[in-house]
């Protein structure tokens, strides 16, 4: 069932940006009077075909990895006298450039109506509350404290996890101090943060534990909520509100407690000391092997029992429309900021080209942003639309950003790139686009 929801997840979300990237160049193309011979969604075979009053042919087509709008071009073909005026190559460089930045721009103002949508209808998150600081860490040399709650980082206010990981992400790599507020019972206070020591790869680490923080939770109990049929915990007899009270004769006194012990122990029988209806009973469990990043962990197939958050703990950001659109617009010019940072981190080797991901990280990201409700489906759809938006940006030939390259250098010297150059540009930018494909499939499938 989570297979058939991400492949669902995928090709939605997939077919939401390309179709709204392409509609941004179809729609001003058609403003600027060009003649549009096929709006594709997909490539390959066509599945579905039809056609508007001006003649133009909409396809979907059978692979959802892509679309192309097919304007009226000289270079692509004979055009007959009474149709060079609808040519793209005869418009001006000006309207050329509108046509090629509007597909980009589309895809902001998407992230924009996503957020903004998200924000009306409101989103629960988490208080960025500290519940423990990782001693010798860049949070303990800065003297965060456990019980604070982060409110600001360069002095932009933050109210959830997500802008301190967005935050975060625009210093990778980078040893300068940042100041980072915290707010307690006794006022605020401003720490000065330095990590001296980014990793190259973020595969196996997060932001958070970079930094040397853990997010604060409630006290969970050792209280099974959920046993997985067929796997140890339900073959040994576990069963649902069973309270774990030891493992190997050690007490455990959350659940945080009997996830460590089982992990730590893969293929090793544990004696389980559990309380069932006031009664003590004993079970012996095997934890199955996984591989977890690097290392070799334990499992039951056992899950915990829901806890209660308290109400100071979590927050509902959800505003009227106005202040909903103000707060889309500059989320999203955030979202940019640490795209583009990303990519010349990723340029610059300070982050490992490792941290490229492909279609199935997409695919598995988009199912489980769906599967944690709208909003969260809604801001993942934002979080892509910008990605596209400024990757296509880039001066690479084959890409949005290669044509405005050359129309701009048009516009500066008054005539246009010769044909022979934008021609190896092409190719070049094709081979450069195929090569980044290869590398993030394969480290999509090195995650696998």
């Amino acid at each position: 069932m989570n297979i058939i929801q991400t492949i669902f997840a995928f090709i939605i979300s997939l077919g939401i940006l390309v179709s709204i990237h392409e509609w941004g160049h179809f729609w001003v193309a058609r403003k600027m009077g060009v003649k549009i011979l096929r709006f594709s969604i997909g490539f390959g075979r066509p599945l579905l075909t039809w056609h508007d009053k001006q003649g133009t042919e909409f396809v979907l087509a059978l692979i959802p990895l892509g679309g192309y709008v097919k304007m009226l071009d000289e270079r692509e073909g004979d055009v007959p006298e009474s149709s060079l005026h609808m040519t793209f190559n005869r418009k001006n460089v000006w309207a050329r450039i509108a046509i090629v930045i509007a597909g980009p721009v589309a895809n902001f103002i998407l992230a924009v109506v996503a957020l903004w949508l998200m924000y009306l209808i409101g989103i629960k998150t988490i208080v960025p509350t500290i519940g423990r600081v990782i001693p010798s860490s860049p949070a303990a040399k800065a003297d965060l404290t456990a019980n604070a709650r982060i409110v600001a980082i360069d002095g932009k206010t933050v109210k959830s996890w997500n802008d301190i990981n967005l935050a975060l992400a625009t210093h990778i790599g980078e040893s300068a101090p940042f100041p980072v507020t915290t707010q307690l019972p006794t006022g605020e206070q401003t720490h000065m943060v330095s990590i001296q020591q980014w990793p190259r790869s973020l595969e196996h680490q997060s932001l958070l534990e970079i930094l040397g923080v853990e997010t604060w939770f409630p006290t969970v109990p050792s209280v099974i909520g959920k046993v997985i049929p067929g796997l140890p915990a339900d073959k040994a007899g576990l069963k649902q509100n069973d309270k774990i009270l030891t493992i190997n004769d050690q007490p455990v006194h959350d659940w945080s407690a009997m996830v460590k012990m089982v992990r730590s122990h893969p293929s090793v029988p544990l004696h389980f000391e559990i309380l069932r209806n006031q009664q003590t009973v004993s079970l012996t469990i095997t934890p199955e092997k996984q591989v977890q990043g690097d290392a070799m962990t334990g499992f039951i197939g056992a899950e915990v029992k829901p806890v209660h958050w308290p109400d100071n703990q979590i927050v509902n950001l959800s505003y009227n429309p106005v202040t909903a659109l103000s707060v889309a617009i500059s989320e999203t010019i955030s979202l940019a900021h640490m795209t583009i940072h990303s990519l010349i981190k990723l340029i610059t080797g300070i982050l490992s080209l490792n941290n490229l991901s492909g279609p199935i990280t997409i695919a598995k990201v988009a199912g489980e942003s769906l599967r944690s409700g709208f909003e969260s489906f809604l801001y993942f759809i934002a979080m892509l639309s910008v990605s596209l938006g400024v990757i296509n940006l880039l001066p690479v030939p084959a890409l949005d950003g290669g044509h405005l390259f050359y129309f701009l250098i048009e516009a500066v010297r008054g005539r246009p790139v010769s044909q022979k150059i934008q021609t190896f540009g092409l190719q070049l930018g094709i081979i450069i686009v195929l090569c980044v494909m290869l590398l993030a499939l394969y480290n999509d499938f090195s995650r696998l």
